[in-house]
């Protein structure tokens, strides 16, 4: 399955910006999905999971009451809106998919996730 991420870019602290994850030719909707990043010199780490439907949402501390999942299964994307971004924001964003039966699982580690994106740069300048 390949995840094609896209909407990094440049933004000022207090900024918005909002990243996509599509995966054509795949039924998005047999996918849990998550948004994981990665700064210099750290590890990779989530941001924001959700399961199968999108009824089931976990945030990371770091994200909680700024950034907000989504995902349209009819479009086969998902969708990850950042607002009151911080420069400590600033990393390279992946999006992750992982086949799943399950409707209401979600997938907080990495290791949990077999299919991801080829990341997308986010910058918050102070």
């Amino acid at each position: 399955v390949q995840l094609q991420a896209s909407g990094g870019g440049l933004v000022q602290a207090g900024g918005s910006l909002g990243l996509s994850c599509a995966a054509p030719g795949h039924t998005f909707s047999r996918f849990a999905m998550g948004w994981f990043r990665q700064a210099p010199g750290k590890e990779r780490e989530l941001v924001a999971a959700i399961n199968r439907n999108g009824d089931n949402i976990y945030y990371a501390d770091s994200a909680k009451g700024r950034f907000t999942i989504s995902r349209d299964n009819a479009k086969n994307t998902g969708n990850l809106q950042m607002s009151s971004l911080k420069p400590e924001d600033t990393a390279v964003y992946y999006c992750a998919a992982q086949r799943t039966v399950s409707s209401s699982y979600v997938y907080t580690e990495k290791y949990q996730y077999n299919y991801w994106g080829q990341g997308t740069q986010v910058t918050v300048s102070s």
